[in-house]
């Protein structure tokens, strides 16, 4: 395997010099005020801790809502994005897979999929045990993750193009690995005359598995959306925000 796929940080770099662009024409930058809106009710004026901070696209209108938010991040590259957008946000260099703090917050979150930067389900699955404990007794831990979507591949890999405009092409060429859940990929950006190789690499999760690997670690699902305005999940969604809840409570 390539170590840009093994290395987060060679990874991160490839992708902090472009990071904020390629949300804004994918939309994310707008939404993020959405979902700072759905995290806000479970933790309003308490605390809260982000999984994968990267350069503060969610923590940063979080906290301007009044709620004391914290992140970790394994990447040098995205905390020195956020280090340019604020210096209110406390946050620390580590591994969310396997982390221990002796805060407890009202809610941990991980959105934009990064739980699937994980690639194994142990390490996934040591990930929510330490958000697990991260949480007060009454917390929430709330994860967004894409339902995914493994038709169309021949002789395991599959080309897509994912946008076109009048400026961009992206295509993304997708090697599946069914047996460990693994999607090795390249995001191929057209833009004018350039183009930009964006490789990555990640470990999907279906919906009931996530619920099962939550309910491992103590935690059970309580709501289940299609998207950060609370639009129903149906079998047709493409993916889903997930909020759970201690066992038992």
């Amino acid at each position: 395997m390539s170590e840009d796929f093994d290395n987060n940080d060679n990874w991160a770099s490839n992708w902090a010099p472009i990071y904020e662009k390629f949300n804004s024409i994918r939309g994310r930058v707008t939404e993020a005020d959405e979902t700072a809106a759905f995290l806000e009710r479970y933790c309003s004026e308490g605390s809260a801790l982000e999984l994968g901070i990267g350069d503060g696209r969610v923590a940063v209108p979080l906290s301007e809502r009044g709620v004391r938010v914290e992140g970790i991040d394994s990447s040098d590259s995205m905390l020195k994005l956020l280090e340019k957008r604020t210096d209110l946000i406390k946050v620390w260099k580590g591994d969310m897979s396997n982390f221990r703090t002796d805060q407890r917050y009202n809610l941990v979150y991980c959105a934009y999929n990064t739980l699937m930067v994980l690639v194994t389900r142990e390490a996934q699955l040591s990930c929510l045990r330490s958000a697990a404990e991260a949480l007060h007794d009454e917390g929430t831990l709330v994860l967004e993750l894409l339902v995914p979507a493994v038709g169309g591949f021949v002789g395991g890999q599959k080309t897509t193009t994912t946008l076109v405009d009048h400026e961009n092409t992206f295509v993304t060429t997708d090697i599946h690995d069914p047996l460990n859940q693994n999607l090795v990929s390249s995001l191929l950006w057209f833009s004018g005359t350039s183009v930009r190789r964006l490789p990555y690499r990640v470990r999907y999760v279906y919906p009931q598995e996530l619920d099962t690997m939550a309910e491992c670690v103590g935690l059970k699902l309580e709501e289940r959306w299609g998207d950060w305005t609370r639009g129903e999940f149906t079998e047709g969604s493409k993916r889903h925000i997930s909020v759970y809840r201690r066992a038992g409570l």
